[in-house]
Formats: structure tokens, C-alpha cells, sequence
């Protein structure tokens, strides 16, 4: 029964240490010169050329440095990238580079394939899930997307799949993306972002790493939230609310609270009133999302005078905001649009 055990086989999942012993070196620093080559984004061993000729063609038919590859790429006028993986198990998965108005570039990565919350303004949830991702395929989505766009500054785990159900591959990536041999990408520059499931949130306060927090709201209404997102029947508001302020107060973070707005939905000053007070006591940033229209989904995007409005009713509460501006919608590329389980024939 091999279920998984091929998938980790990939050298882009492994730290220096694991290398070493995979790869049976006799010494450490060759498994730590494989480590930075495969940061660095080779994807042969001829491309390590610090590696003496004999090893770069044994290793070569010996070992895999990735398991996924790029099957499809879809660029959108306003800079965005979308890349379809393939993986070996023939499914797939979408990834998404995302550049914002100061040039700073960031990477949307898949966490599952599908994703098992059911979030119905979601095409993801729409797809079902079929399991987590490994930590090599997390990793390799960011290396693809810099193979094409050059030195990432940020990573969101904000694509497929929910994070929190994937932690241990979460973890082992940022230790892999961050290690100073290797890539040496700041924590500061990395976002996880939970549909609100609250074991996680205490499991990240508590052991780390210590990343930056999003916690997908989207109402601040257990009965109009539990329609969205089942999650909240077994995480309801009163609870989530008790782990980002236990978040906060263990770690000194701040969290964003995302608000995907559905037109006509959640946009009234009902719920901006509600949401005040979700936010009450709280070290939270508001990031206002205009829903991205997905043919399948019977929500709308609001017209932006509506979104004017939800906006400045928050204001008047005082609370912090930031109204995200809508990129790849042209390639489906944007929040709650990606959506591929099998990879094309």
C-alpha cells in the first residue's frame, strides 16, 4: 500500500537534513549545496554545476528534485499569473501570482486538492476534496510561480484547500521557504488564511511559526455565516472571536478579518454594525473583498456604490479597512475563483 509515500520522494519537500540522509551523503554541506541549488530554482542537477559531474549523472535517473509540473499558464492585462500544476497522482491544482500597485509580487498557493468546507461562494468548495497536499507540492507552486516572475517578496497560503487542515505541510514549507540556507524568505512575509477553523488558530498561537493571520469572516452573523460557510456550525462566532483574541494576545499580531462582499447579501449596515462588534476588543484589520463572479455560483459581485457604502459605514465605527482591488478576474485567477481536481489529459 503506497498510498502517499511516493509523494514525498520529491528533493523540493526535504530540509538540508533530511537530504543528507535520503540522499545518503557522507557529508553535510553536499546536501545543504542541493538544498540552495533547488531554492535558488534549479529543476536538474546539471544546472548545479558545484556538484562534480559524476553525481550530477548519477543522481539524475536516481532521484526526483520535483513531482509536479506546470500544464497550463494564464496571464490576466493586469499582471496576474495563473498556473495550472499537475501532480503525479494525475490530479491538479491552481496557483496564482498576484502583483500589487507597488510592483511587490505575491504568491497565492494551494494547500489541498479541492478543499472539503463546502464555502458556498467558493468554487473550490464547489469541486470536493480529495486530500492534502504534501509539503513538496506546497513548495514547488512557489518555485514555479518565481521560475517566471523572478524573487517573490510574499506568500499567502490562500489558494485551494484550507490551511489549518493541512498544518504539519504548512509548517514544514515555511521552515523550508524560510531557512537561511535555502530561500531565506522573511516570516513577516507570509499569510495563512483559515475559513475560521479555531483548534488552528490556537495550534499556530501556541507552536508557531509565527506568521501573519487571515481569518475569512465574510458575516458577522452566525445564521447568515453558517449558510456561507458550514465551518461555522462547529466553529461558531462566539468561539472564533475567543481565538483571535488569544491569537492576538499570545503572539502581539495583528488579524485580518477578510469580507468577501456578495451583492445584496452581507452588505448592509446591519451587517457593518455586526461586524463593529465582532471586532470589539479585538487587534484586527478589515480587508474588504468585492466578490469575484464565478458563472457556476449564484451570487453577484455589489455594485461599487454599495461596497462605498458598507465601507463607510465601518469607518464610521472606526475600525481599520482596506478595500482590496480586484486582480485576475479574466483568467479566473482571483479570491474564490480557482478551481481544477484532474489534470487534462
Amino acid at each position: 500500500m503506497c498510498s502517499h509515500s511516493h509523494m514525498e520522494k520529491a528533493l523540493s519537500g526535504m530540509l538540508p537534513e533530511e537530504l543528507f540522509s535520503f540522499m545518503q551523503f557522507d557529508k553535510p554541506f553536499r546536501a545543504r549545496q542541493i538544498f540552495k541549488w533547488i531554492a535558488a530554482g534549479a529543476k536538474t542537477f546539471d544546472e548545479m554545476t558545484n556538484l562534480s559531474l559524476a553525481d550530477r549523472t548519477g543522481f539524475d535517473g536516481k532521484y526526483s528534485i520535483y513531482s509536479t509540473k506546470v500544464s497550463r499558464t494564464e496571464k490576466d492585462p493586469d499582471g496576474t499569473v495563473k498556473l495550472q500544476i499537475s501532480l503525479a497522482d494525475g490530479t491538479a491544482v491552481e496557483t496564482v501570482l498576484l502583483t500589487d500597485a507597488a510592483g511587490r509580487k505575491t504568491a497565492c498557493v494551494s494547500c489541498q486538492v479541492g478543499c472539503p468546507l463546502h464555502c458556498a461562494f467558493c468554487r473550490t468548495g464547489d469541486m470536493g476534496f480529495s486530500r492534502n497536499l504534501s509539503t513538496g507540492e506546497i513548495v514547488e507552486q512557489f518555485l514555479h510561480l518565481e521560475a517566471i516572475a523572478g524573487r517573490l517578496d510574499n506568500i499567502v497560503f490562500m489558494g485551494m484547500g484550507e490551511p489549518m487542515l493541512n498544518l504539519p505541510a504548512i509548517r514544514k514549507t515555511v521552515e523550508i521557504l524560510t531557512h537561511p540556507e535555502g530561500r531565506g524568505l522573511s516570516r513577516k512575509r507570509i499569510t495563512v488564511s483559515t475559513a475560521g477553523i479555531c483548534e488552528g488558530i490556537y495550534s499556530l498561537a501556541d507552536e508557531g511559526p509565527d506568521i501573519r493571520l487571515a481569518v475569512s469572516l465574510t458575516a458577522a452573523d452566525d445564521g447568515l455565516r453558517s449558510e456561507l460557510m458550514p465551518v461555522n456550525k462547529a466553529n461558531p462566532l462566539s468561539a472564533l472571536k475567543e481565538a483571535v483574541k488569544y491569537y492576538n494576545e499570545k503572539t502581539g499580531r495583528r488579524v485580518t478579518l477578510e469580507i468577501p462582499l456578495l451583492g445584496g447579501i452581507n452588505t448592509d449596515r446591519k451587517m457593518a454594525g455586526k461586524l463593529a462588534v465582532f471586532s470589539e476588543n479585538l487587534n484586527v484589520h478589515i480587508n474588504v473583498i468585492p466578490w469575484n463572479s464565478v458563472p457556476s455560483l449564484p451570487f453577484t459581485s455589489p455594485p461599487s456604490a454599495e461596497t462605498t457604502a458598507f465601507v463607510k459605514t465601518l469607518e464610521e465605527y472606526g475600525l481599520n479597512i482596506t478595500v482590496r482591488k480586484k486582480r485576475g478576474k479574466k483568467i479566473g485567477g482571483a479570491c474564490g475563483q480557482l478551481g481544477i481536481s484532474r489534470a487534462p489529459d
